[in-house]
C-alpha cells in the first residue's frame, strides 16, 4: 500500500472504520496496541482521528483483525449520510443516541460489508426500485392502499398470500435485509443511501409473524420516504404522523390484499354457515403468515367484521398463542439468520476464489474459524447421483462460471 493513499483519507472516518473492525473481532485497544508495538493512548487517538495511522501500521492491523484492507481505504461516504429511520415506544426519559447509536453502527457495518463482498465477487445487488410514491392527499390510508397494490402488481404477486417476504424484497426489489437483537421496543430500522441502497434491520426477537409486518412497514418508507433522513420515534398517546399512517396501511394492504382476503373469508364465512369463530381467525392468519391481531384489524377495515371486534377478543381473554397450539397451528417457521442467504453465499464464493482469508470470512459471517469452516464446507457441498443410483457428495465451486462446467 502506497503511504499517499491515506492521506485523502478523513482520519475519523478511517478511525470510526477501525473501532469498528475491532470490536467486531472481540479485539481490545491494548491487544492491537501490543500488536503494533504502541502505546494503548496511540490506538485511542487513531481511532479518535487524532493522529494518523501508518500506512505499515494499517496493513499489519488489517491482518491482525482478518479485515480486507479495501474496507479501510475504500469512500468514506457510506459513513456520513447513512440515516435510520426507527419504529419503536420509548419512555419519554429514554435518550435515543444512549440507546440506539451501537446498534446504528452495527447495522451500518452488515451493509457496508455485503457491499465490499459485491465489490470482491463483481456481483452487485440488483435495484428494481419503483418511483417514490406520493403521501400527500386526502388520506394516506388511501394513497398506501393504491401505492400497496401497485407493487403488488409490479412483483407480480397477484392478490394471494406471500410465502417469503424477506427473500421477495431482496431479490425483487434490491433491498439488503438482516436480523439483529434490536431491543425489544424497536421492531425495525430503515436506512438509505445512494451508495448502500435501501437497508432494513428486524428486531430477530420479535415473533416472525411480527416480522413480516415490521418489514411491510419498512419496506412502505422506502417506496414513499427513502431519500428523506430521519429517525422516527412513535411515543404512546401522540398524534400519529401522515408517512406512519402511510406505512401502517400500506404494510396491511401488501400482505392482506383487499380483493383476495375478502374472498377467502366469504369463502370461510359460506362454510361455516354466516359465523366466523376465534379459530377461523386463526387459521385465516396463517395462510398469510400475519398475527391474528394484524388479520382482524384489516377484516375490520374491510368492514368484513364489526368495528373492535379485537378489542373484545381481548376483554374476552382471548390468548392468541394458546389458541394456535390447541389448533395444531404452528407458528410460521421463518428463518431469523442474522445475514441474508446471499450474503452468506458471497462470503463463501469470496473465500473460494482465494479473496478472503478463513480469519477474514469468520469475520463477514460473524462467526469463530470453526463455524467459518463449517458453512463453507456445507454451502459448497451439493449432492450427486451416480449410475447406480447411489447419493454422494460432490464440491461445487462457486466462483467458476456455469458455462465452464464439465461433467465429471
Amino acid at each position: 500500500m502506497e503511504p499517499n493513499v491515506l492521506r485523502d483519507l478523513d482520519p475519523r472516518e478511517l478511525g470510526r472504520r477501525i473501532q469498528q473492525a475491532r470490536k467486531s473481532r472481540g479485539v481490545t485497544q491494548q491487544q492491537a496496541a501490543e500488536y503494533l508495538g504502541v502505546a494503548r493512548t496511540t490506538i485511542t487517538a487513531i481511532e479518535k482521528g487524532e493522529r494518523r495511522i501508518q500506512a505499515e501500521e494499517l496493513t499489519r492491523l488489517a491482518a491482525f483483525l482478518g479485515t480486507p484492507i479495501s474496507y479501510f481505504l475504500r469512500s468514506a461516504s457510506t459513513g456520513v449520510d447513512f440515516s435510520v429511520q426507527l419504529r419503536a415506544v420509548f419512555a419519554p426519559s429514554v435518550r435515543l443516541d444512549d440507546e440506539l447509536t451501537p446498534f446504528i453502527e452495527e447495522f451500518q457495518q452488515l451493509c457496508e460489508d455485503y457491499l465490499e463482498l459485491e465489490r470482491i465477487c463483481s456481483a452487485p445487488l440488483p435495484r428494481r426500485y419503483p418511483q417514490p410514491y406520493e403521501i400527500s392527499g386526502p388520506s394516506p390510508e388511501r394513497a398506501a392502499e393504491d401505492a400497496a397494490m401497485t407493487e403488488r402488481n409490479r412483483l407480480g404477486l397477484g392478490d394471494g398470500p406471500i410465502s417469503d417476504a424477506r427473500n421477495l424484497l431482496e431479490n425483487d426489489v434490491g433491498l439488503r435485509i438482516f436480523y439483529m437483537d434490536l431491543p425489544s421496543r424497536v421492531a425495525a430500522m430503515f436506512g438509505y443511501t445512494e451508495e448502500l441502497g435501501g437497508c432494513i434491520a428486524l428486531n430477530r426477537n420479535h415473533p416472525a409473524d411480527r416480522r413480516r409486518l415490521s418489514l411491510a412497514h419498512e419496506f412502505a418508507h422506502f417506496v414513499s420516504r427513502r431519500f428523506e433522513p430521519e429517525i422516527t420515534v412513535v411515543k404512546r398517546y401522540q398524534r400519529i404522523p401522515e408517512h406512519e399512517r402511510f406505512a401502517d396501511a400500506f404494510a396491511l394492504t401488501f400482505l392482506l390484499p383487499a380483493s383476495g382476503l375478502s374472498r377467502r373469508f366469504s369463502e370461510v364465512h359460506r362454510s361455516r354457515g354466516g359465523r366466523i369463530t376465534p379459530a377461523d381467525l386463526c387459521r385465516i392468519a396463517a395462510v398469510y403468515q400475519v398475527s391474528v391481531e394484524a388479520l382482524t384489524l384489516r377484516l375490520e377495515e374491510l368492514r368484513l367484521l364489526p368495528s373492535a371486534t379485537w378489542e373484545r377478543l381481548k376483554e374476552r381473554g382471548f390468548r392468541v398463542r394458546e389458541a394456535q397450539s390447541l389448533l395444531g397451528i404452528a407458528v410460521v417457521p421463518d428463518s431469523d439468520d442474522q445475514l441474508p442467504i446471499r450474503y452468506r453465499y458471497l462470503a463463501v464464493e469470496a473465500y473460494q476464489r482465494g479473496d478472503l482469508s478463513e480469519g477474514q470470512l469468520a469475520r463477514f459471517l460473524r462467526v469463530d474459524r470453526l463455524e467459518a469452516r463449517r458453512i463453507a464446507t456445507e454451502m459448497a457441498t451439493g449432492e450427486w447421483l451416480n449410475d447406480e443410483g447411489e447419493v454422494g457428495p460432490v464440491q461445487l465451486e462457486l466462483g467458476i462460471p456455469v458455462a465452464e462446467l464439465r461433467s465429471a
